[in-house]
């Protein structure tokens, strides 16, 4: 399509296991002429209650004889004056090399806990998308049941929480999604009630 940008969201980049997916959409050729990457500090480094991150805009990529770059950085000065400084130097923290290797760390723990939830559901022969390149699973309830009967069905059985899939929309009627991002016990725990009350 002429004259299209494409949005690449790289939330879920750290998490990305499979070599054959790109890390960044600009790995793909002719990107930088139609491409704007972002990337929330969310998913890689906890950054989830000040919502970090940042978007990355080709100097050269134009739409409308207008430099889209330029027009963003209006678009960001004229509504904001930015984060504060605390919430920087934690960023620029997130990109040290200390940072990096505590990142990779932890998202070494949320792809084991993703894991752990697969080998649940694959047991229980429950449909599930994700948690392979990224952390959260999403699951299509079971027994017919809708995205607030499960979650209540869990809670009040087991003691276990995750997201109603309605919560997002439409769209996410009768699905429910799970976390990775927890603790190793707490993730086996949780596995292990969840397949204790569905297998029956």
């Amino acid at each position: 399509m002429t004259g299209a940008v494409i949005l690449f969201d790289a939330a879920y980049e750290a998490f990305i296991e499979d070599d054959s997916l790109p890390h960044s959409i600009f790995e793909i050729d002719g990107a930088k002429q139609c491409a704007i990457e972002i990337c929330s500090l969310s998913k890689t480094a906890g950054f989830t209650g000040t919502r970090l991150g940042y978007t990355v805009i080709p100097k050269t990529l134009e739409r409308g004889n207008m430099n889209v770059r330029e027009m963003w950085v209006r678009n960001r000065t004229t509504k904001t004056n930015g984060v504060s400084y605390i919430i920087q130097k934690g960023a620029a923290a997130v990109f040290s090399e200390e940072g990096q290797r505590q990142i990779k760390e932890n998202i070494d723990v949320y792809k084991s806990n993703a894991k752990v939830l697969m080998q649940v559901f694959d047991a229980l022969g429950i449909w599930y998308s994700g948690g392979k390149n990224a952390p959260y699973i999403w699951i299509k309830c079971p027994q017919g049941m809708n995205s607030w009967e499960f979650f209540d069905y869990l809670l009040n059985e087991i003691q276990v929480v995750g997201t109603p899939g309605s919560g997002f929309g439409a769209c996410g009627k009768g699905y429910f999604r799970f976390s990775a991002f927890g603790e190793t016990e707490d993730t086996k725990v949780a596995a292990k009630r969840i397949y204790d009350l569905l297998k029956k």
